[in-house]
């Protein structure tokens, strides 16, 4: 379906002779020029400004429909049926037609800046030089990624692109992992993750944003990147990456799938140091469009899915995507400098153990560290230096029992390794230390400053949560998940009784009613084993501060389209904004509340048709429907778009 709604934009901005919107005053909402993404275009009504005196009081979302097999082909690609409805001070509404509007789908030539190409997406080695796929001879080409995740929209104080009606925009964009090579086989994790920033040129009429520049990020200077998921914008305007699931130590010397990363990397099965990943990266934009690459070692070595700072830019909240994962905490010596702290891990004092489950949270001080002091650790250690591992029971007292990556371990610390243990073993030694390692599948963080509550996903509540395992947690399984909300307060202490430097701690922690997923039996017509019309495995979470709304990306198996959802925190109102292709996650999302007077949601998806084990047999039904349409969209299936939701105007 051709997409007309910057088409329809200008036709309108024609319309009214060219003359720039109004501002409506009050928070700065202004009248709104978008078109939809429907294909019929005979609607020739003028967009009317309201009066200056008139103010933007509210916004909410109209909800699509789930795409069904009358229509196949929205189920096999992004389909966006819904709007926005903004409500005036003077009890006028206004409805905007959403669409999605991509940069480019992965494996696309896009231009480099130099007069080139370069493929969206495509995987390089330490030094530069493309890693090829050539597991079939006669389709040899360079491997790029179906799987674009976390991403940040920014402005800069940067010249505008030339020839452009408006100003220019930047974007920086994670690829997490390719699912496998063109003969099928498995490459999760083999490869060493890719970032990107992209220069856009934002047209100032009527918001579009069209890709002018792609760059690769060197990541050579940080021992490249493992498995790149989630990421956040921070306060002082740099990309917070992540790398989940940090290689075990104490095996991925002998393990196969980073002995290929290693390879794949370095040239060399033996040379990466699984120490050098599980880390925090952060990516600082340049005027020219290009990116440097950091890593900070001292905010703990987890399973990083997701970085939140909070407003004190001081106080990191983070999500830990593992079986028995723990929600962390780290509060920075300075403010926008994540180089030096303090690491914390929440204690869970159950005081529900109904559904989802609630507690009150206290929290255990792990350690204070630098990234160089880390770093140094991370260089010369290995995990036999920090701590004696077992995997049996040694009957041994001097060993304390562990749950681990859903399995038993018995551990030691070993004499002056606390440090060590602390930043580069830090799930086992905060579960050593007593911090409440039994979360699952804890994905996206964020944070309503207003009311001073953090979000938190949780994909599903399965295994650690719910068997006992982990002192003090026991609640109910829900394999659709859940999101949580955190109370956030000044004036707390830690487990030594020493006041944590933050306002931002949070002190409770309990599923939000409308966010709890729905597993459903018998199965629906689909195949959908959770309510189609409730969240499923919830993953991405950003929080707009203008339109008082959560944002919930899904990575579910339980729903044959994954979707991307609007909660309303004052309404309670949950809609369906956006579907994507069957079996697809819904990745890269933020809530750009605006720039240069536009706000923006940007939206990803990855893996399309990656059935992995089907739910249910219904679910195996619509395959063969909707594979041969995915793959004729998505480059034979290893294509991803990236992109975003139709821009609203914000501000004069």
């Amino acid at each position: 379906m051709q997409d007309t709604t910057h088409a329809n934009r200008r036709r309108l901005l024609k319309m009214l002779g060219g003359a720039p919107m109004l501002p409506l005053g009050g928070v700065g909402m202004a009248a709104l020029l978008t078109g939809c993404n429907s294909s019929d275009d005979d609607d020739d009504s003028p967009v009317v400004t309201p009066p200056p005196n008139v103010t933007f009081t509210s916004a909410a979302f109209t909800s699509m429909a789930a795409p069904t097999l009358a229509t196949p082909e929205l189920m096999a690609r992004t389909t966006v049926g819904s709007a926005m409805v903004l409500t005036f001070s003077d009890g006028s509404t206004r409805k905007i037609e959403l669409g999605y509007e991509p940069f480019f789908m992965t494996g696309d030539a896009v231009p480099d800046g130099k007069g080139g190409s370069i493929i969206a997406g495509a995987y390089f080695n330490n030094s530069g030089a493309p890693i090829m796929d050539n597991s079939v001879p006669a389709k040899a080409r360079q491997f790029f990624s179906n799987c674009p995740d976390g991403m940040s929209l920014l402005k800069l104080e940067a010249p505008a692109v030339p020839g452009v009606n408006g100003n220019t925009v930047f974007a920086v964009v994670q690829f997490e992992y390719q699912s496998m090579d063109q003969s099928g086989a498995d490459m999760y994790g083999r490869l060493p993750s890719p970032i990107a920033v992209l220069t856009l040129a934002q047209d100032l009429a009527t918001g579009k944003l069209s890709l002018v520049k792609y760059s690769n990020v060197d990541t050579s200077s940080v021992n490249g990147l493992w498995i790149t998921c989630g990421a956040s914008l921070s306060p002082w305007n740099t990309h917070l990456s992540s790398e989940e699931y940090e290689p075990d130590a104490t095996i991925a010397r002998s393990d196969a799938q980073f002995q290929a990363y290693s390879q794949n990397l370095f040239g060399d099965p033996n040379k990466a140091n699984p120490y050098h990943y599980g880390h925090m990266p952060e990516v600082t934009v340049n005027p020219d469009g290009t990116g440097s690459i950091k890593k900070h070692y001292c905010m703990g070595r987890i399973s990083h899915e997701l970085v939140q700072i909070m407003p004190d830019q001081r106080t990191a909240l983070m999500g830990d995507d593992a079986t028995n994962g723990g929600l962390f905490m780290f509060v920075a010596d300075r403010k926008a400098d994540l180089s030096s702290g303090t690491l914390y891990v929440a204690k869970w004092t159950q005081t529900s153990g109904t559904g989802p489950g609630a507690a009150t949270l206290t929290w255990i001080k792990l350690g204070h560290a630098t990234s160089a002091e880390v770093k140094e650790l991370a260089d010369q250690l290995t995990a036999a230096d920090i701590m004696d591992v077992r995997t049996a029971d040694p009957a041994d007292g001097s060993f304390t029992k562990i749950r681990f990556n859903g399995a038993n371990n018995w551990v030691k610390l070993l004499p002056g390794r606390r440090q060590a243990a602390a930043f580069l073993e830090t799930h086992r030694y905060a579960a050593l230390v007593g911090g409440s390692l039994g979360f699952t599948k804890m994905e996206g963080t964020t944070v309503n400053v207003k009311d001073k509550i953090a979000y938190s996903a949780m994909s599903r509540i399965e295994k650690s949560m719910i068997d006992g395992t982990v002192d003090g947690m026991k609640v109910q399984a829900n394999a659709a998940g859940a999101v949580y909300q955190l109370h956030m307060k000044a004036g707390q202490v830690d487990s030594t009784g020493q006041a944590i430097d933050s306002e931002w701690v949070p002190v409770d922690m309990a599923a939000v009613a409308e966010l709890v997923g729905a597993p459903i039996s018998p199965v629906d017509a689909l195949g959908n084993t959770h309510n189609a019309d409730k969240i499923s495995n919830p993953d991405n979470l950003k929080f707009s501060e203008k339109l008082r709304t959560l944002f919930v990306g899904e990575d579910s198996g339980g729903h044959v389209n994954n979707f991307l959802w609007a909660y309303n925190v004052d309404t309670k109102q949950l809609s369906r904004l956006l579907s994507c292709p069957v079996a697809a996650e819904s990745t890269g999302l933020q809530a750009v509340d605006e720039i240069n007077g536009w706000t923006y949601i940007t939206s990803n998806f990855q893996h399309a048709a990656d059935w992995g084990t089907p739910q249910s047999a219904l679910f195996n039904t619509v395959r063969p429907i909707l594979e041969p349409l995915v793959k004729a969209n998505y480059k034979d299936g290893f294509g991803a778009s990236v992109g975003y939701l139709t821009g609203v105007r914000i501000g004069a």
